[in-house]
């Protein structure tokens, strides 16, 4: 096993492969977080707009999970015996 030396360079360091990938040493330092400093409206509207999709969002996954379930049961009581759920007489008192 070769050992590393300050010699030899690390893949994707070279100059001509950040440009292929689309990135610099300046772009990769700088934070992307908007510093600006916004109207109070506008930050209210922003919170409330992500409160809505999160709502959204929390409601999709309750949907599926509820729809997994679903399929999980239709799927077990397929594969059950028949006789299990319905047995004799069980529609007469």
């Amino acid at each position: 096993m070769k050992r590393k030396t300050s010699k030899q360079r690390l893949p994707y360091t070279d100059a001509w492969c950040v440009n292929i990938l689309g990135r610099t040493n300046q772009q990769e330092s700088r934070a992307v977080v908007e510093t600006r400093i916004k109207p109070h409206y506008q930050e209210v509207a922003e919170k409330a707009a992500r409160a809505v999709e999160l709502r959204r969002y929390r409601r999709n996954q309750v949907f599926g999970l509820v729809i997994v379930a679903l399929a999980i049961l239709i799927v077990a009581l397929l594969r059950t015996n028949p006789k299990w759920i319905f047995s004799p007489g069980w529609w007469r008192p």
